[in-house]
């Protein structure tokens, strides 16, 4: 297979590689990267791709694409491993497991001050506060600093709102604070509430307590019985957090991340529950990508078949911990390679340790993490089957054959307007069964006698797909191999694609117009549905007409494909209502300033307003009508006319 599919240079370039440890990278022939991987012998390893045959596999798929290939000489093995999950993170290859990068975590910050204040913090740290987590949940990081407001009355002012107080804020009457800010605390007090605070955030817990007890019985001793007493009650507090807290400090573990996986249907899901300071924080679930290729990949990598579950599991840890930091404890649901502990060691400059089939507190803690795991997995399932079937469904009514059921797309318009006012056309795409918000577009629609709607649909569809055809033409005229040729075949383009499916929110005259504009584009009349309102426009009473000649279809009340066209046309909708909205506003705001017009002072304005009634019957009165007011010369009318329209 290799000497028919590869070039001689890349078959000698392989041949020449060296038995030593390394990074491999393999490349397609649009310089797209395949696959990257590590080796403890590259010679070896690489030579198996091109040797084997590996049939009608994926494997054999991606290698009858590979084109070109990288491969980097390290030291050791867990070099590699670091090297590999950088790469993997940087570069994206199409058959290595892959975990999206995640928005960053959250941490509880307590920023450097005479008074110290808590905060909820995202972002990059840095030497000057001090920051603790990460945390899993923004909801994590708020309950903290809600519990240490209780116990310990730290600030959360913002310095700017500190500064500028002259009387105690609610959060001091409701005892959430000790109020520094008046001075209702001293220094020295307010930083020892700060070294408990951290001492209590960082897990110790029964110290604070014990420190809190000893303050206590000092003030009592002395008769200090105010200051006691409030020593009293923070003890209290402190005493009912513990309390709530039984099940996660009965263990000597203070920093544990808890790393449940599940595998099925082509899917994963790791959960990820973390505990900081011995308090469980709650946790997260990760969904990684190309779980059917890797699993392939890695059946064949260095000759060892590793359970699927530990493939993905040691995935995760690889790539999570490049930028997060790594307690000392991982609990883990599959076995996880030795080589793969020592990299994340090596990397974090502390001594990390991998504990499979825990016991005790530890048993617990996965049991949890492995059910919202399952949990979270069933989830995705039942979604993506969900909008899967939908997907299907408007298919088959429609008696499409997309290439890809995955890359169905249907691009949707609709017109909005008050009274012809600030008229707006909206594009909405669906697309990999879900919307694509960041693929909407909208259009202001100039040039037409207001309020008529078809002039609109013409003017939309000739600006959306316009240039498109005319590079699909040219394709036609200069075909290559592969690509499509007529009218009626499926277009594509560099870097754009006509949709399978082009909606207009109407019925045979909107239907019609879109049909006139795709006979003069030379485009698929095929492509064009109109949704048209059902007998007293009741919801579910829709039909379907079509451009080429077709039949109405009525899907029927419970149908799964007119739930999705229902779906996709109500968003456009909505998106063509507010932008429409917001530049009526625009209009209306822009209109009323009309001193920013030079020549029109506060009497001319005055005298405008009140011959037309208001903004609106300025902007609706002609240049001859503005002129008519006294102080309007004719010159200066058509300069407000010139602005408001």
């Amino acid at each position: 297979m290799s000497d028919e599919v590869h070039s001689e240079q890349l078959l000698a370039e392989v041949a020449a590689l060296p038995s030593l440890p390394g990074v491999y990278r393999y490349f397609d022939a649009g310089d797209g990267v395949l696959y990257v991987g590590k080796a403890r012998n590259l010679k070896k390893r690489v030579s198996s791709y091109f040797q084997k045959n590996h049939g009608g596999t994926r494997i054999g798929h991606m290698v009858s694409k590979i084109v070109r290939m990288e491969t980097t000489v390290v030291r050791t093995e867990a070099e590699a491993l670091l090297l590999e999950n950088n790469l993997i993170k940087t570069l994206k290859p199409k058959y290595n497991i892959l975990f999206r990068d995640d928005k960053s975590y959250p941490y509880l910050k307590i920023a450097s001050h005479e008074f110290p204040r808590m905060a909820y913090y995202r972002g990059s740290v840095d030497r000057k506060h001090r920051y603790f987590g990460p945390y899993p949940s923004a909801w994590a990081v708020k309950e903290s600093i809600q519990l240490l407001q209780k116990v310990f009355r730290i600030r959360t002012c913002e310095d700017t709102v500190y500064s500028n107080r002259t009387r105690p804020c609610l959060l001091y009457q409701i005892k959430r604070c000790s109020g520094p800010c008046v001075g209702l605390v001293s220094k020295d007090e307010y930083a020892q509430d700060i070294a408990n605070a951290e001492a209590f955030l960082l897990g110790d817990s029964q110290l604070v307590l014990k420190q809190l007890e000893e303050r206590m019985t000092a003030h009592a001793e002395k008769l200090e019985f105010e200051q006691a007493a409030e020593l009293r009650n923070k003890i209290s507090a402190l005493s009912r957090v513990l309390h709530q807290q039984a099940v996660e400090s009965t263990t000597s573990d203070k920093d544990v991340d808890i790393l449940a996986v599940k595998v099925q249907g082509g899917k994963a899901c790791v959960n990820l529950a973390m505990v900081r300071g011995g308090r469980h924080l709650g946790d997260r679930a990760y969904f990684p990508v190309h779980v059917d290729d890797a699993a392939q990949m890695g059946a064949d990598d260095e000759d060892v078949l590793a359970p699927i579950e530990q493939q993905v599991l040691e995935a995760f840890i690889a790539q999570h911990y490049i930028e997060v930091p790594v307690p000392p404890t991982l609990v883990v649901g599959a076995q996880v390679g030795r080589e793969l502990v020592e990299a994340v060691t090596q990397q974090a400059g502390i001594r990390v340790t991998a504990v499979f089939q825990p016991r005790g507190q530890r048993r617990l803690w996965m049991e949890m993490a492995q059910k919202n795991a399952d949990i979270q997995l069933a989830r995705l399932l039942a979604e993506e089957g969900s909008q899967q079937a939908r997907t299907r469904a408007l298919v088959d009514s429609l008696e499409i054959a997309p290439d890809d059921l995955d890359s169905f797309r249907v691009e949707c318009f609709d017109i909005s307007h008050t009274a012809g006012e600030a008229t707006q056309a909206s594009c909405v795409v669906f697309e990999h069964h879900a919307m694509q918000n960041r693929e909407y577009r909208r259009y202001n629609i100039d040039g037409i006698t207001p309020g008529d709607d078809y002039a609109a649909m013409r003017q939309v569809l000739h600006r959306r797909y316009g240039k498109l055809a005319e590079a699909i033409a040219a394709e036609s005229d200069a075909p290559t191999p592969g690509d499509a040729s007529g009218a009626d075949a499926k277009p594509g383009t560099v870097g754009a694609r006509m949709p399978d499916l082009v909606l207009v929110d109407g019925g045979r005259g909107q239907v019609s117009m879109a049909r006139e504009v795709f006979s003069e584009l030379g485009l698929p009349l095929s492509l064009i549905v109109g949704v048209e309102k059902g007998k007293g426009r009741k919801v579910g009473l829709e039909e379907l007409v079509f451009a080429d000649g077709r039949e109405k279809v009525y899907l029927g009340r419970d149908s799964a494909a007119l739930m999705l066209i229902a779906q996709i046309r109500d968003e456009a909708h909505r998106f063509a209502i507010t932008g429409m909205r917001a530049r009526r506003a625009k209009v209306r705001v822009g209109g009323s300033q009309l001193e920013d017009i030079p020549g029109i002072g506060p009497k001319r304005r005055a005298r405008l307003l009140q011959r037309f009634g208001g903004i609106r019957g300025v902007a609706a009165a002609s240049v001859e009508d503005l002129a008519s007011v006294d102080g309007i010369a004719f010159e200066l009318a058509e300069e407000i006319y010139r602005a408001l329209h």
